[in-house]
């Protein structure tokens, strides 16, 4: 039987990607190896946001290559989409297949294998039963590069001997569905692609514009993953607050959301993250006091000044943005409240950076996700004077996360002593089981007998480390929980 190993990178919404890749190759009769070294196809889903992502792929093709000459790597995601030429003149690259043909990935390799289950995958991934226009493949060593003629019609050519798809991305949303057999909190993309055009994002040219997936399909998804065992379902997406202004009737996020806390049994909903302008006073109070959803609101901001921000065409001001992460804090007690930072945008001064220090400072943030800014090619920022040098946007990054640091002790001190309701996982945390709070905090359970996807209520003992400890409020009832 024809193995492979499926490598994921980059968001929430990548992840959920790569979760219904491995759930389509399984069904096309393939089998899943944990490494990719004795594989005979290797499956890297990729990211693009930024220079090091597409170098960290770059990395795993060529050691993936020298480990296991003879496996077949299939290259898709957003790296595939924005640079199919660069990743097809690899070592070891066989397919390169954009975001615009991901759903034919299946299909791809159970051709390529003989497996004859592919074209029931392709019809359920399609979601309307279109089957996508994929030509046999030959061994590698065997192809030769297509005319023009040859390709017209199909998307498909020749570079260096791997096959390149690659096409418009389509209007409507390919489905395929995620299973959690390996996660105690499988992702659920609900929404695709962007119309927001912020001048540093490549994320619309690889992703398409904004998509929705029915309600209806949504409701089914998260019954089908609450019945497999599933305690907490994260929902994702490339731009949440979006979600259904692209369906008839259309619809929003908000009320995506109410429906599946009243129509399903899901214990606890979190979302990846949620834009600015879209923290409505109705929404707070869904968080706030919906049954099943956390208190934690990750809230992305990019940059403090109101200059930064304009150049980035972000769609709101420091102020507002204020406004709505207090608003949180006062309505939701403890949240967990995160955002995005961009340091070293183009024509960020000493004078700028200072400005987001102090914006950072005044906020009840938990934790940041600090990133330099990379230029993308094709996206205005990119052209703008004023490049920041690496070395300055480095420093830039230590000095927040130096604030945010102190942020993150305050916070975890003031949990000791409180009780949380948190769902174990599978990984560890200092060598005890570890379980995500509500407020999105690992807390390590030193000797708790407790099994992994358990939802429970913890009662913190201690902070040391940057980690919170406890143990299970009821520890009589640790082996009766339900798994």
């Amino acid at each position: 039987m024809a193995t492979f190993h499926l490598v994921n990178f980059g968001c929430r919404a990548s992840q959920a990607d790569g979760s219904s890749l491995k759930r389509q190759l399984l069904e096309a009769g393939l089998e899943e190896s944990l490494s990719a070294q004795a594989s005979h196809f290797a499956v890297l889903n990729t990211c693009t946001v930024t220079a090091s992502a597409d170098a960290e792929v770059r990395q795993i093709i060529r050691r993936i290559h020298r480990a296991n000459p003879e496996c077949r790597i299939l290259v898709t995601g957003c790296y595939a989409q924005r640079a199919p030429e660069e990743i097809a003149k690899l070592p070891g690259v066989a397919w390169v297949v954009g975001n615009s043909h991901k759903h034919s990935v299946a299909e791809l390799l159970a051709k390529s294998s003989g497996a004859a289950a592919a074209a029931r995958v392709l019809t359920a991934a399609s979601g309307n039963g279109a089957t996508a226009d994929v030509q046999p493949l030959v061994p590698i060593g065997n192809q030769r590069e297509e005319t023009a003629d040859e390709c017209e019609g199909n998307d498909s050519v020749r570079v260096s001997g791997a096959q390149v798809l690659v096409g418009e991305i389509a209007e409507e949303f390919h489905f395929a569905p995620v299973f959690s057999d390996d996660r105690t909190r499988p992702t659920l993309k609900v929404q695709d692609g962007c119309d927001a055009r912020c001048s540093f994002c490549v994320i619309p040219a690889v992703r398409g514009s904004s998509r929705s997936l029915a309600p209806d399909m949504v409701v089914a998804q998260v019954r089908e993953l609450t019945a497999q065992g599933s305690k907490e379902i994260v929902l994702s997406g490339i731009n949440l607050g979006s979600y259904g202004r692209d369906l008839e009737p259309r619809t929003t996020f908000l009320a995506l959301v109410e429906r599946i806390l009243a129509e399903t049994r899901v214990a606890r909903l979190r979302i990846s993250s949620i834009e600015p302008m879209d923290v409505s006073r109705e929404w707070i109070q869904l968080v706030a006091k919906g049954p099943g959803m956390p208190r934690h609101s990750p809230v992305p901001l990019q940059a403090g000044p109101a200059r930064a921000l304009r150049a980035m065409t972000r769609r709101y001001w420091a102020r507002h943005y204020a406004e709505r992460i207090l608003a949180i804090h006062e309505a939701i007690s403890g949240c967990g409240i995160g955002a995005d930072v961009m340091v070293g945008f183009p024509g960020e001064t000493d004078d700028d950076h200072a400005t987001s220090l102090r914006f950072i400072e005044s906020l009840p943030f938990t934790y940041l996700h600090i990133f330099p800014y990379s230029a993308r090619p094709g996206t205005p920022a990119a052209s703008r004077p004023g490049q920041i040098n690496g070395r300055i946007a480095r420093e830039r990054s230590r000095e927040i996360r130096a604030v945010i640091d102190a942020k993150r002790r305050n916070f975890l001190a003031s949990l000791v002593g409180t009780k949380l309701s948190a769902l174990t996982l599978e990984e560890t945390e200092e060598g005890a089981r570890a379980a995500l709070s509500t407020n999105y905090v690992k807390v390590a359970l030193p000797g708790a007998e407790v099994p992994a996807n358990s939802l429970l209520d913890i009662r913190i003992g201690r902070a040391h480390g940057g980690v919170l400890y406890g143990y299970p409020e009821d520890s009589r009832a640790t082996a009766s929980v339900q798994t």
